[in-house]
């Protein structure tokens, strides 16, 4: 699959904005968490609770539910997302299973999530894009072109000689 010149001069734009607005200096706050409040059983009880009433979705209950939402198979998710039967199943019999980052996106791609959609996802995860990181910036370059196809997400990151999303298959 060929790129388009147009196409990459704006995502080579797009890179650079956002990366020349990373790089502004940020107030830096710190903060002590002193270990024997820890130890108290008092706090301990604190933050159970914490725990208990802002605990949210795993990623594979929020995917799931989002499948469900819009109507799709597992075998058009995974064969979009150009993950393999074996992995996608993993995620799908194994509620703690980890999933990688790469394999997180190529998930919200194959969703057609948009850019606020995804967020939550790979936040379920523990993952986020940046607004530092070229490959990162390539990845919301395209879901807000809606550009969820793997295979030219897959060419976008290589013109910029970075690693494929998932393998190309």
């Amino acid at each position: 699959m060929q790129l388009d010149k147009r196409f990459l001069e704006e995502l080579k734009e797009y890179i650079q904005r956002h990366q020349e607005e990373a790089a502004l200096p940020v107030c830096e706050s710190s903060f002590r968490i002193e270990s024997e409040l820890l130890d108290d059983a008092k706090y301990s009880s604190e933050l159970e609770d914490f725990i208990s009433e802002n605990e949210q979705p795993s990623f594979s209950q929020e995917l799931f539910s989002i499948i469900d939402e819009k109507g799709l198979t597992d075998p058009e998710v995974y064969r979009r997302a150009g993950i393999d039967r074996k992995l996608f199943s993993k995620i799908r019999s194994k509620p703690d299973y980890r999933v990688g980052r790469n394999t997180a996106i190529a998930l919200a791609l194959a969703l057609e999530l948009e850019q606020d959609k995804t967020d939550d996802l790979l936040n379920t995860a523990g993952y986020s894009l940046s607004y530092s990181d070229s490959y990162d910036l390539v990845i919301r370059f395209c879901i807000e072109k809606k550009i969820y196809d793997i295979d030219y997400v897959n060419d976008a990151l290589d013109s910029f000689r970075l690693k494929p999303l998932t393998g190309i298959g």
